[in-house]
């Protein structure tokens, strides 16, 4: 290795299991066509509560893509990690061959927010119930937020650094950010992302707390930020996990680089303080450009974190406004995730998906439901816009006060990482 330049983390792999599309192509058709699947929440045991609206994903079959005996050890969210793991290692052309060869050239990062709460909520079931002995001895592991890392690992034999981000909602992009500065230290690949299935009685009941959740039962009204009528975001399941690679390592295989992560950054501003987070997030971006190289002008979509709450908008508009200058009012700015709902910190990474396919496709998709923006900002609505897209910036923050936001550029541009 040239010890006088660092090693590039490329994408080389993208596997989707999201609301609208099981799969990464037909997410991105959804996502580019601007297909609203929220709906009303269906999931047994939540009829009765409060939260009415939330995107869920409808068409996957875990027993169809996972072996029985990790099915039965883990939690609706560990199954769509999975599941998107091997998506995204089936995109990379990645042979299982050359993973068992070199198993500790191979780790796993996962970021969650919620973990496993419907196996949690099952287990504890049994226990008040019918008694200890009815309760499965996955119970230890399966609710745990680092299941996924570890389940992912262990079914593919991948024994190289592997971790778990816990930093709220943003924890999405910081773990694409473990990622990238794990393959600059020097293992090959990391498989990274997020899932989230906060869709079940005992995960729903925890989210009433959150003052930002929208009650509204109105599907096309119910997530709308950056409007005079943002209510709160709707939350979403599923998620998005990626192959982040050693761009020399992928070129030598002779793999397709997707995409760079160039750059990234984090701050934290606290619990709710939205007014604040103008200028956390603000800081975070000046740094992501700062570490990617890259000026402001240089930006041609942002991936907002659109919460949907007015405070929480307008501070974002202002820390576009903050870090990139007049280009802050320009830059074009999309936020697909209303169409699917805000999926804790699988959000961020189903946008870095929609952003990944938006830079090779050559167009920026819209934000659906969205028609009367009152902010300073060219927000992308109705229908997906054509554009040259050689560059990304992707914003997330939590509700816990955690902001991030990351730089991605095409896997054809020359510039350093």
């Amino acid at each position: 290795m040239n010890a006088s330049r660092p090693r590039r983390a490329a994408v080389t792999g993208v596997g989707v299991i999201a609301p609208n599309g099981s799969s990464t192509d037909t997410f991105w058709k959804s996502t580019r066509e601007g297909i609203s699947v929220l709906d009303r929440v269906t999931r047994e045991g939540c009829e009765h509560l409060p939260l009415r609206v939330a995107g869920q994903v409808r068409d996957f079959d875990p027993s169809a893509a996972i072996e029985e005996r990790f099915l039965v050890q883990t939690d609706r969210f560990t199954h769509f990690a999975m599941g998107a793991a091997d998506l995204a290692l089936d995109d990379a052309r990645l042979p299982r061959s050359e993973t068992d060869n070199a198993p500790f050239s191979v780790g796993v990062v996962t970021a969650a927010g919620s973990g496993g709460g419907e196996f949690g909520q099952r287990e504890l079931q049994q226990l008040w119930g019918k008694g200890s002995r009815y309760v499965g001895p996955y119970q230890s592991i399966a609710w745990f937020y680092a299941a996924s890392t570890g389940q992912i690992s262990i079914r593919r034999g991948f024994k190289g650094p592997c971790s778990v981000v816990a930093a709220d909602e943003a924890g999405g992009l910081d773990a694409l950010a473990h990622a990238a500065r794990a393959v600059r230290r020097g293992t090959d690949v990391i498989v990274a992302g997020s899932t989230e299935a906060p869709i079940a009685p005992y995960s729903v009941v925890c989210q009433l707390g959150y003052e930002e959740l929208s009650t509204v039962d109105d599907p096309a009204r119910a997530y709308r930020p950056f409007t005079s009528s943002a209510c709160g975001f709707v939350p979403a399941e599923g998620g998005a996990m990626l192959v982040v690679e050693a761009e020399e390592t992928a070129r030598a295989r002779d793999a397709r680089v997707r995409a760079h992560l160039a750059g990234h950054a984090a701050t934290f501003t606290g619990a709710s303080r939205w007014e604040e987070s103008a200028e956390g997030l603000a800081q975070a971006v000046r740094g992501a450009l700062a570490e990617a190289e890259c000026a402001p002008e240089e930006i041609d979509v942002v991936f907002a974190d659109a919460l949907g709450v007015p405070l929480a908008d307008r501070a974002e508009a202002l820390a576009l406004a903050d870090a990139l200058g007049a280009h802050g009012t320009r830059v074009p700015v999309t936020a697909p995730k209303t169409g699917i709902g805000r999926g804790y910190c699988a959000g961020p990474l189903m946008d870095v998906a929609a952003a990944v396919l938006a830079m090779e496709h050559g167009v920026i998709p819209p934000t659906p439901n969205v028609f009367d923006v009152c902010h300073d900002l060219d927000l992308v609505t109705g229908q997906a816009r054509t554009a040259e897209v050689r560059t990304a910036l992707v914003l997330s923050r939590g509700l816990m006060g955690s902001n991030s936001a990351l730089v991605l550029r095409h896997g054809a541009t020359g510039a350093s990482s």
